[in-house]
């Protein structure tokens, strides 16, 4: 139950909504323990927030008011229906919240994509995470672009290994360019396979967080998971597989057109990418910069942009994000005004 009035504080006009959490586990979640999340947004909004008993009242200006009744409403829905909400989560639905108070944060966070084993649930976090799983599901090649900490490769490696639970896939194959492939590489000791390990480490975090070490293990000993350097990829045909190309922003744009040219019938395709972070030397050009202007109105493939917002890491991380693109404006505007 929801009750809004008005009340004078300090001589002006202060609006004032009171929510019924449903129960103490409610509370808890939402909450956070010694109301650590109430405290945060408290803080972040400039309200004045009371609880007493399961009555939460909040206060202050009528949008801030407004913002917070919301968020606390959908996550009390959320909670209702069994899902294990984590601090992250509220700080991530107030974030979803604030850049758009229509959002159903129902659909986003009850949008199970994975149960990894160890029995995380693997949901959406943001806006643009929701639409790239929803364009997974509906296209045949997907663009994941954006900076580092969006969950561009994570929620990719999820999907991979849910549709070949579900058996939609017979294969996924995770591939990502070895920048150094020339001479650097061959001064590395070992063999092929462990010259390129050390690239590949990122897209096995990923795929070691889902599932257990002892069956990944097994999958990739059958084939059934394919790890492998780009390069790799040249000449074959990739039928009925989940393929995942991770840091595309360092191909080139030969690499990109045979990576796109190797989907078989059956098959799906997410590339995934941050376009401000390219390796190459300055006389290539980035594939992934390139594919951009020559398939973005094809149908069947879909482009999807995530920004700081969509940032799932620490959240300072968002903070270094804006800096440096803040950096790169500069810098862009400083050189057309030269």
């Amino acid at each position: 139950m929801i009750q809004g009035y008005f009340k004078k504080i300090n001589g002006e006009n202060v609006s004032v909504k009171t929510l019924r959490l449903t129960n103490h586990l409610t509370m808890t979640q939402i909450l956070g323990d010694c109301d650590r999340n109430l405290k945060r947004i408290e803080k972040a909004e400039n309200l004045s927030m009371t609880l007493r008993g399961n009555e939460l009242s909040i206060a202050g200006e009528s949008y801030r008011v407004d913002l917070v009744y919301n968020l606390f409403t959908q996550l009390d829905a959320i909670v209702q229906k069994g899902y294990p909400l984590y601090d992250t989560d509220v700080e991530y639905a107030h974030r979803i919240l604030s850049d758009n108070a229509k959002a159903d944060l129902e659909s986003i966070f009850l949008d199970t994509v994975f149960i990894s084993s160890k029995k995380k649930i693997i949901t959406p976090k943001s806006l643009i995470q929701k639409r790239y799983i929803d364009s997974i599901r509906d296209h045949d090649i997907v663009f994941g672009i954006g900076p580092a900490g969006t969950g561009k490769t994570y929620l990719a490696m999820a999907m991979a290994v849910s549709y070949l639970l579900d058996k939609k896939v017979n294969r996924i194959i995770l591939t990502r360019p070895a920048v150094e492939a020339g001479e650097k590489l061959g001064f590395l000791p070992g063999d092929l396979a462990e010259k390129v390990n050390p690239y590949l480490r990122p897209v096995y975090d990923a795929m070691y967080d889902m599932i257990d070490f002892e069956r990944a293990s097994a999958l990739i000993h059958k084939g059934i998971i394919e790890v492998a350097p780009l390069a790799f990829m040249r000449g074959r045909t990739l039928n009925d597989a989940f393929v995942i190309l991770d840091e595309a922003q360092n191909t080139t744009s030969e690499q990109m057109k045979m990576f796109l040219t190797r989907l078989g019938f059956g098959s799906k395709a997410v590339i995934t990418g941050d376009v401000t972070q390219t390796d190459l030397p300055p006389d290539k050009k980035s594939g992934l910069k390139e594919v951009e202007g020559i398939l973005i109105n094809t149908e069947g493939i879909k482009f999807i942009y995530f920004s700081d917002i969509d940032v799932v890491r620490h959240p300072i991380v968002q903070e270094i994000i804006r800096a440096y693109n803040h950096l790169d404006k500069t810098k862009e505007s400083k050189g057309k005004s030269n």
